[in-house]
């Protein structure tokens, strides 16, 4: 994912508090290998404003199942195409969700995330929706800041403060999208998260997602390449098509 203004080359990138989360994700571990791009590992990609209007029927044909389109970033953008890419996916078969851009300088995760999911980032138990998802990485504004002025400590807790306020809004907790190198910069490796919320590793370019950041034991989602196939960043779920439904319905 990336800021939607002039767009920097991509980084490298519980299920919910419940056991089923941790069954659903403990499918494959974080030591797949190669068998992890294998057929019966759903494809899916992460699109936002540079992908502008996508095409579903062909991202489908090209084998999409599932994707993950971005609603918002800070408390004052939104993403243009969002309906269109939000709707066409679903209206194409591909399950859906959101995801939000964190700027932990601007405002605090409570306002950013009721931004959120006022402006897309909600959910629903229909098998189709999958949980709203925050991106927390590199900041692409201000290379000397990586980590937004924030301590590990205050970014601990504006993290905590953007996921309280959505469990709240919506009943789930949001999937972490983030990257083992800045989760250790700017956390500190934070454990506080692992076992509450699904994890959305950033690796490109490598042959299994490695070491996972921060406790966590499985990752749910795997963005391993910043192109291919399909429109956007290129992702892989861990698990079944039908795992995948049932992550999506799963409070």
């Amino acid at each position: 994912m990336a800021r939607e203004r002039t767009r920097p080359r991509r980084r490298a990138g519980v299920l919910v508090a419940t056991t089923v989360a941790l069954t659903l994700a403990s499918t494959a571990t974080a030591t797949a290998g190669p068998a992890a791009l294998a057929p019966g590992k759903p494809r899916g990609h992460d699109v936002s404003s540079h992908q502008k209007s996508v095409g579903w029927p062909a991202a489908h044909s090209k084998g999409a199942r599932f994707v993950y389109v971005k609603a918002t970033e800070s408390t004052n953008y939104r993403n243009p195409y969002f309906a269109q890419q939000y709707d066409g996916a679903r209206e194409e078969g591909l399950i859906r969700g959101a995801y939000h851009f964190a700027r932990p300088d601007k405002s605090s995760g409570a306002k950013q995330a009721a931004y959120f999911v006022r402006h897309g980032g909600g959910w629903r138990p229909d098998g189709w929706t999958l949980p709203p998802a925050l991106d927390v990485e590199y900041n692409p504004y201000n290379k000397k800041h990586k980590c937004y002025g924030l301590s590990k400590a205050h970014m601990v807790r504006w993290i905590r403060s953007f996921s309280n306020e959505v469990k709240l809004k919506t009943g789930r907790r949001p999937v972490i999208y983030t990257s083992p190198q800045w989760w250790k910069l700017c956390t500190g490796n934070s454990r506080a998260f692992s076992k509450s919320h699904p994890l959305w590793i950033a690796r490109h370019g490598a042959k299994k997602p490695g070491a996972l950041p921060g406790g966590w034991r499985y990752w749910t989602f795997w963005q391993h390449q910043a192109k291919g196939r399909l429109p956007g960043d290129q992702d892989l779920f861990n698990g079944s098509t039908s795992r995948l439904r049932l992550f999506a319905r799963t409070r």
